[in-house]
Formats: C-alpha cells, structure tokens, sequence
C-alpha cells in the first residue's frame, strides 16, 4: 500500500484543513506575498504553534528583524519568545548580510549559513525551521547560474537535516518571488496577497502547490487579530449537513399558527424582508427573546444599530433583552460594514460563534452589507454563512430592506432562493392611513398559511390581527373597525327585526291556536249532538221490538 506523504500541523485555524493536515514534514514550504501581506506573522506562528502544542522546537533565522525586534512585534499575539527562549523551545538567529560585501564569484556558498544553521538545530534539537527573508541571502547577485545552484543547494541541505522548513519570499513582478527559482524547488508553495477594494482590505491565501497531497485550490481569506492568524475554509462546503424535525417558537403565537402551528424547524434559514419601518427588526427580537426565555443561546449581529440602542426601542414593545446579556444567554456585535471587507465579517462571525457556541443567530439587516461588496459578493458570503451555520445546527434569521419600488418582491442580495422560510411584511396604505401587513412567502417542509395578516406593534408585545374581509377585500386598520362598527350595527338591527317579527309570530300563532279550539269545541258539541240522535233511535227501536215481541208472546197464550 502506498504510504501518505507525513505533514506537520501549522496549528493556525483553517490552514491544517484546507492543507489536509499541515505542511509537508521534513520539506520545505514557501511563504510568498507582498510587503505587509504576513508572510513573517504566518512563520512565527508556524513555529510558536509547533513548540508549544506539538514539542517541536524551532529554529528562525531572521535577515531583516532582530531578535529583539521580533520578540516585540509578536506580543500583541500573546507569543513570549524571550520565555521560549530560555526554555530551550525556540532559538532566534539574526544574520546580517552586507550587500557591498557580497562578490560575484564563481566561489560563492552559503557553507557559512549551514555551519550557523546547523549549530542551532542541534543546540536545541529543532524540528522546524523558518529562513525570514530568502531575498536577503540573494539581494548582491545579478549570477543567475550561481544563484540558482545555492538556492538549489540550500534546499537539499534542509531535506538532509529532515526539518520542516518554511522560507519567506517577496512577490515579484512577473513572478511568485523575485528571483522566479523558489516556487520551483519547493515542495509547497502558499500566497499571501493584500487587497484594498473600494477602500476595503481582505487578505487572501491560496495554496499554489502541493508536492505529493490533496489540498484546497481556492482563495481563501484569512484574519490577523489578537488571536493569531485564522483561515476561513468554508468556500466549498458540501450539502451534506444533517436537518432537524424539532421546532422554535418565533415568539409570535399568531405566526407559529401561520407557520403550521409549531413555528420554525431548528437549524434553518429565515428571511424577514420588508420597507423601512415594517417592524423587521421587533420580530428578530421577539425570536432572539423567545429563544433566550427557553434557556439556548444566542447572537446578534448588528450592522446599522448600536447594541444599546436595540436593547432600548425592545423595551418599548415589553422585549427586554438586557436580562439575557446578564444571563449569559445573549451576546450581540455591531459594527459598521465599512469596518472590514464581506470576508473579514464572515471570518468574524464564524470565530464569533465558534467561541460562543450559539443556538440562534440574527444578522440585522444583510442589506447593509451591499455597501462593501456587489450584489454577488454579498449572495456568495451569505450562501457560505448558511452552510457553514446549518452545519452547526444553529437557526438563523436574516432581516433586509426591501424598496418601495422592487415590484418582484426580491430582496437586493438574492438571498430569498437560498433561504427556508421568506416573511415579508408590507406597508397597506389605505382610509388615509399606513398599516403593515405580513405573509409567509414560502417556507420549507411545512403547511404554512397564505393568508396577509395586519400586522400590529403594540407596547405588550407584536401581535396578528385576524384576517377581515370587506366587500373591497382585505381591511386593516380604522377601516377595519369601520368596517366591524358597521357590521355589529347591521347585526344590532337584524336581531331587533328578528325579534319583532318573531313577536307578531307568536301573536298570530297564539290567534290561531285559539281558533282552533273553538273549532274543537263546536266540533265536539256537533259530535255530542248527533250521537244524542243516533242513541235515541236505537232506543225507540229497541223498545218497539220488546214491544212486538210481548205482544206476540200475549196472543200465543190467549190460543
């Protein structure tokens, strides 16, 4: 079976998974970008990460900083190379290359480099080692022939010792480096670049080549904070992420209703777009509060207001998020846009929510983040943002601005095709008034109702009216009470109708009943009267018959 090319970790976030596991052991990698791109940042971690968390010690051999230099300039990161120092753990080396002193010799090396690089990797048993910059070694010679040959040397040396080594080129002009050698001898190459886009800096890195691995082949932007470097490797996620039957309460009954009863599925993407002033905002809060009341954890990412001033117009609607930040349940980030590029703030919500491990998630509004990038940019960061949240079952609700005149009812960042449930509330403008009306879109995997409720802000809470049809169709507002006002008057007076017509009713059934038994009575009296009749007759027969019998009888006995 054929063996897997051994790779050391960088320890920097992101760097081991899109490099399948570091960098190549025992080889050696270049660093190359433009100035202030970090190549050399990018080295010291590499090497403070390998001594501290995986006891490789290191070796760097600085041509430009001093150690002192350095030391002070990796503070910030929470690195102490006076105290690695001492530990033996990492060992600084400042060479100092003249370049009026460098001749042009078919006789020149760097044996004196290797007796100097070799005593510091055996002082301390180092493992990897970075050569900060490689220009350095190379700035006197225009002897391309010499040139390449100790560079190539150079390289081999490294191989031979087994340490894993990271060199620092600069950027060149038609080239990865200056002298267009390196990227050829080395075994990995990586690109740090720097750009400013409408006054927007994203660094981005992107692995060239890969000497005998799999690795990622995109760009990808990487963040240096107090925390070090951190890549952002989500640019081609798999759908293969797991879903979830269980549901949340958005915090409104009457939407829950709306929304089969049961409100949202767990780890799914809302959208709640709508014009200025549609309340897109309240329903976010009453989400993030309803999560936060049943004990999950959650973030909100703030780009227009400050978190203070959310935290107090939720107070009017009887919404108090201050009681979850003091929980512990609630955090929230607000900043500009403009504060970084659309990767950076990627990049910042994924490390946010890696640290905080969140539950629920609000973006409020994504709209804002078309200042920083084009309609594009801001679909493709938000695609990865789903993905990568999805992933980690986290639910999240995304609230942007919809113009008055976007007849097509999309939002500007094309987001509604990727998200599970769209809410849009709309103004109604009727009977002289602004009313809000909201409806469900569409949303995934459930019955939701199709219906446009009024929508009503009220200081108990955000509330759905039922649905009032008119004879014009669908009222909201005064026109609605009009509407109801004339509705119970024309019901008060039907019932006061009703009531009198069944008045005369009962009079006239009460005539009627007493016709009839007068007619029952002179029925009765007729019946008497013609039964008084018949049984006289039968009498008068019966006693004539007796009579005719006795008199017969009297004539027999008289013979």
């Amino acid at each position: 079976m054929p063996t897997t090319l051994p790779k050391s970790s960088t320890g920097i976030r992101g760097l081991d998974e899109i490099t399948a596991g570091g960098l190549p052991s025992g080889r050696p990698t270049l660093i190359c970008g433009a100035a202030g791109s970090g190549k050399t940042l990018f080295s010291m971690e590499f090497l403070v990460h390998g001594a501290v968390h995986f006891n490789e010690p290191g070796v760097f051999v600085a041509f430009e900083e001093k150690a002192e230099e350095l030391a002070v300039n990796v503070a910030s990161l929470g690195f102490d190379l006076h105290q690695l120092q001492r530990d033996g753990k990492i060992r600084i080396d400042h060479v100092h290359v003249e370049r009026s002193e460098i001749e042009e010799t078919g006789e020149y090396n760097l044996d004196g480099l290797f007796i100097r690089l070799a005593y510091a990797i055996d002082s301390i048993g180092a493992k990897r080692v970075v050569l900060d910059t490689i220009e350095s070694l190379f700035s006197g010679l225009t002897n391309q022939a010499v040139l390449r040959a100790e560079l190539r040397r150079l390289f081999e040396w490294l191989k031979e010792k087994g340490v894993t080594t990271i060199i620092t080129g600069e950027k060149g002009e038609a080239s990865l480096t200056r002298q267009g050698l390196e990227e050829y001898v080395s075994d990995c190459v990586i690109l740090l670049d720097h750009r400013v886009e409408n006054k927007i800096s994203t660094r981005i890195l992107r692995i060239v080549k890969y000497r005998g691995s799999v690795h990622g082949t995109n760009e990808y932007p990487f963040l240096i904070d107090e925390e070090g470097i951190s890549v952002l490797p989500v640019t081609s996620l798999q759908l293969n992420h797991p879903v979830s039957s269980e549901r949340l309460s958005s915090g409104i009954p009457a939407l829950d209703k709306m929304l089969g009863g049961e409100g949202f599925f767990k780890a799914s993407s809302i959208l709640v777009s709508g014009t200025a002033g549609t309340g897109k905002t309240s329903i976010a809060g009453s989400f993030i509060d309803k999560a936060c009341i049943d004990g999950q954890r959650a973030i909100y990412f703030a780009f227009e207001e400050s978190p203070h001033q959310i935290i107090r117009n939720m107070r009017s609607i009887n919404i108090d998020l201050q009681a979850h930040i003091d929980d512990g349940l609630l955090m929230f980030s607000a900043s500009r846009p403009t504060l970084n590029g659309l990767e950076m703030h990627l990049l910042n919500i994924v490390k946010l929510v890696e640290k905080f491990r969140p539950s629920v998630v609000v973006l409020d509004p994504i709209s804002n983040l078309i200042t920083v990038g084009s309609n594009s940019e801001v679909k493709s960061l938000l695609t990865r943002l789903i993905d990568f949240l999805q992933s980690q079952q986290i639910t999240v609700v995304f609230t942007a601005l919809a113009l008055n005149d976007n007849k097509t009812e999309q939002t500007d960042e094309g987001v509604s095709s990727l998200v599970d449930v769209w809410i849009l509330v709309r103004d109604i403008e009727s009977n002289g008034e602004r009313n809000r009306g909201l409806y469900v879109m569409k949303s995934r995997g459930m019955r939701h109702s199709n219906q446009v409720r009024e929508f009503v802000i009220t200081d108990e809470g955000l509330k759905l009216v039922e649905v009032f049809l008119g004879p014009e169709g669908v009222l909201t507002g005064s026109a609605r009470e009009t509407q109801q006002l004339v509705e119970k008057t024309t019901e008060a007076i039907r019932d006061h109708a009703v009531s009198r017509k069944d008045r005369e009713i009962e009079r006239k059934r009460l005539v009627l009943e007493s016709k009839i038994s007068s007619l029952k009575e002179e029925f009765e009296s007729l019946q008497e009267e013609l039964n008084k009749s018949y049984i006289e007759d039968e009498l008068k027969k019966n006693i004539m018959e007796n009579n005719r019998q006795e008199l017969t009888r009297k004539r027999d006995d008289l013979l």
